[in-house]
């Protein structure tokens, strides 16, 4: 959400209105938490039912967002976007390594922050859970003045800067502005409450003298924090780390000798990290993909019409020109990476500037923190079933017959999405389901990917029992059958598992090619022969499985997602 702060600038004369008006779409339906009616987002953003219709059909073309009945709902795929910051800032991937181990070593949460106008914005988690614990995520906003860490950047604040938080601060006293922490409670919003303009004062000038920060439950009751910024070579602070406990494990007193001697070896370890030369790598071009060049949007825009809003494709598009390699780019660059006009790159540019996405010293645009308020927050809880089960809807809907996810649990394989069509089995599948590995074809997938060394040990370790007439229990045929299934990418399992059912499986992969989980589809053995199965279904289950992959992929790429 953005916060309160003095009326906005007009936008320039070049500014895109129709892009304008569109993120303020995306941002409402960012704020509700991912989900929102769309009568509500009309609501919300002062805008015609069909201007909003018409955002969200061209966000779901672009795989950013779903329109489930009468909801709008945040998609993987809107995740590029601040993936895009991220990898520009290049700071979750040379720092996030050291403040992982830091969270190892002091069995505490860690946390990499960066200024974001007057408040700070968590670009790395390293979490813990602990009971009576505020759990923040990537992207989530704090005001500056609710913790340690907006006490080390408002050090380095000017009048201006100062002037825009007393602004914000008188403009909305509870933070009601900032969804990410508890309100504020308006009897505490006196001169001399905790947070005050006084006592946030003296906490920066705290910070100044002693080169770190206290957190002494400014948050929420219970929650204690130390903070250090991170400078780069030219003594400027760019991000901060943070350590935060809970006053049931240490006080706020007992924190700071507690914790800050590793702290301080660790901010040496990542200022040593951002002073060294950064990796090779592309400048010019970023990733290919279809939906990252003007071509796929006037392909888009002649196929939809009206319902597409092609100058937000083309917005967002240049926010995906930025990337690793290619934190700051001249216009050109922009306009060549994505393939749009010269001056149609430029209107967006400026139009993304003017919004507080992208800052510009006059020749080179950048991105900043603010992206990240475009769905990261709500969308970094997501888990893999999450991912998944939207995909396998759409499945079902083409094929007419149940689709499911599963993981390898032990010997045996463990159910975590599935969109059921006519029941076929005797047994109710449901989220939680066990079955053996060995009869099933998403065993057999998530078999296959082991080393054979580990295949070995696994059958060694089943108890082979026939299930069915046509179970196979002989280790040797398995292995074979396993090996044989890795080889083809897939595995179709016919009445192993319980008599009139065959099933058909393929597995998915995440970011580093590694089998996590399995898809399959389930029928009844009379529908078709196997080789019809193979060749009428195969092919739909290798669509959905890329298309989860490729949410998989985007979000994993800076977040932490959980395969079950």
């Amino acid at each position: 959400m953005t916060h309160p702060a003095a009326d906005p600038p007009p936008p320039p004369r070049e500014a895109v209105g129709p892009l304008i008006r569109s993120l303020s779409v995306l941002r409402a339906l960012s704020a509700s938490g991912g989900r929102q009616a769309v009568g509500d987002l009309v609501r919300a953003t002062g805008l015609a039912r069909s201007t909003v219709d018409r955002v969200l059909s061209t966000l779901a073309r672009l795989g950013h967002v779903r329109v489930e009945g009468r909801d709008a709902v945040l998609a993987p795929g809107l995740l590029e976007l601040g993936n895009a910051y991220l990898a520009a800032s290049e700071l979750p991937d040379r720092l996030a390594p050291a403040a992982d181990r830091l969270a190892d070593a002091l069995d505490e949460s860690v946390s990499l922050a960066v200024p974001d106008g007057d408040g700070v914005r968590f670009v790395h988690q390293a979490t813990r859970r602990r009971a009576m614990s505020l759990a923040f995520r990537i992207g989530d906003l704090l005001p500056a003045e609710r913790g340690a860490v907006g006490a080390l950047f408002a050090a380095d604040w000017d009048e201006d800067a100062w002037l825009r938080w007393r602004q914000r601060r008188a403009a909305d006293p509870t933070d009601a502005g900032f969804p990410a922490v508890p309100p504020r409670r308006d009897e505490d919003a006196g001169t001399e409450q905790r947070g005050s303009v006084a006592e946030f004062t003296s906490r920066v000038e705290a910070a100044r003298t002693a080169g770190w920060s206290l957190d002494d439950q400014l948050i929420e009751p219970g929650l204690v924090a130390v903070a250090m910024p991170v400078r780069d070579s030219r003594g400027r602070p760019v991000c901060a780390v943070s350590v935060v406990s809970h006053t049931s494990r240490l006080t706020a007193e007992e924190l700071p000798a507690a914790v800050l001697p590793q702290l301080r070896e660790t901010v040496a370890e990542m200022e040593k990290s951002l002073a060294a030369p950064p990796p090779p790598t592309s400048t010019s071009l970023p990733d290919p993909s279809p939906t990252r060049h003007a071509s796929w949007t006037r392909a888009s825009k002649q196929e939809l019409g009206p319902e597409f809003v092609e100058s937000l494709a083309r917005g967002l598009l240049t926010l995906t020109a930025f990337g690793t390699g290619r934190a700051a780019l001249p216009l050109t660059t922009v306009a060549e990476a994505t393939g749009l006009a010269r001056a149609t790159a430029r209107r967006a540019l400026l139009t993304l500037e003017h919004l507080g996405y992208l800052t510009s010293d006059g020749r080179l645009f950048r991105p900043t923190p603010k992206v990240l308020e475009l769905g990261f927050a709500p969308l970094s809880g997501l888990s893999l079933p999450d991912i998944a089960q939207p995909h396998l809807a759409a499945l079902v809907e083409r094929v007419h017959d149940s689709a499911s996810m599963a993981v390898l649990s032990g010997t045996d394989i463990r159910y975590v999405a599935r969109v059921p069509t006519v029941r076929i089995m005797s047994v109710n599948i449901t989220v939680g389901t066990r079955f053996p590995a060995y009869p099933t074809s998403m065993g057999r997938v998530l078999l296959a990917d082991l080393p054979p060394a580990e295949r070995t040990a696994h059958l060694a370790q089943t108890d082979l029992v026939p299930l069915t007439r046509h179970t196979v229990t002989s280790p040797d045929r398995l292995a074979t059958i396993l090996e044989q299934t890795h080889h083809d990418g897939y595995a179709l399992v016919d009445e192993e598992l319980e008599e009139g059912l065959r099933s058909i499986a393929v597995p998915v992969r995440d970011r580093h090619a590694r089998v996590v989980a399995a898809v399959n589809i389930s029928t009844h053995a009379g529908h078709r022969s196997p080789t019809e199965t193979r060749d009428t279904l195969l092919p739909h289950l290798r669509t959905t499985a890329a298309r989860i992959e490729a949410d998989l992929h985007t979000a994993g790429r800076y977040l932490r997602v959980p395969i079950a």
